[in-house]
């Protein structure tokens, strides 16, 4: 059985019918996780892809070739990194957790506003609110998506208003079912048609400070072949 050293904790993947785990550096993993840029050699404690690995039973080449198409270590452990789960501990989630919450609390205060004086609320009074009507924070889903959903909430108590940008949006039929979600996830559709070429658009009411994000998760997903223009 491999020693865990102090430091490093379990990512773990169900793929396949099995469970494939590998010993990692809790930071570090978390932060890849996010999105962070780092050298998988630094994360991992061991180039090993265990079965168990309290038991110390290694996943066997076959398995790995069968689930994960290949024996290298370090690919296989970014797919576990990015599609599996990472143990945390209390501190880190809670440390996470508050990153989060200042992240949505930013949010809300640079989008949101007072309709009575048309300025925004500070970020305490929206603290405060957040906690009033008890919104839990998810440290590893989209600030932006959380504060909008927040804000739902929010109006119970404090009066808010967002800036909403009205857009035609044009995408191919291929990729319709995906980015349709996306819309919805950031915005309303407020109406939809085919068109006699396969393609798919809509009109779609996004909130202001989600515009940009908007368009670039819509290119990437389409690769460029997108169009989206703002209805007067």
């Amino acid at each position: 059985m491999p020693k865990a050293r102090e430091s490093y904790t379990v990512a773990r993947l169900e793929k396949g019918g099995a469970t494939f785990e590998i010993l990692v550096d809790p930071d570090l993993a978390l932060k890849y996780k996010m999105g962070e840029k780092i050298p998988i050699s630094k994360i991992i404690a061991y180039e090993e892809v265990y079965r168990d690995w309290k038991k110390g039973i290694r996943a066997s080449e076959s398995e790995l070739k069968k689930v994960f198409g290949g024996v290298n270590i370090q690919e296989i452990a970014a797919k576990i990194l990015l599609e599996g789960e990472v143990q945390t501990t209390a501190e880190q989630r809670r440390r996470m957790v508050e990153e989060k919450r200042r992240q949505v609390i930013d949010f809300i205060a640079r989008n949101a506003l007072d309709p009575r004086t048309n300025l925004p609320h500070p970020p305490q009074r929206i603290e405060l609110a957040l906690e009033e009507a008890g919104v839990s924070i998810d440290p590893f889903t989209d600030a932006k998506q959380q504060a909008m959903k927040a804000i739902e909430r929010l109006r119970m108590i404090l009066p808010l208003k967002i800036g909403v940008m009205k857009v035609r949006i044009r995408i191919p039929g291929d990729v319709m079912g995906k980015a349709y979600g996306m819309i919805k996830s950031m915005g309303s559709i407020t109406e939809e048609k085919w068109l006699g070429d396969g393609s798919w658009t809509c009109q779609a009411e996004i909130p202001t400070g989600l515009h940009a994000e908007l368009i670039d998760r819509l290119n990437k997903l389409c690769g460029g072949r997108v169009e989206i223009n703002p209805v007067t």
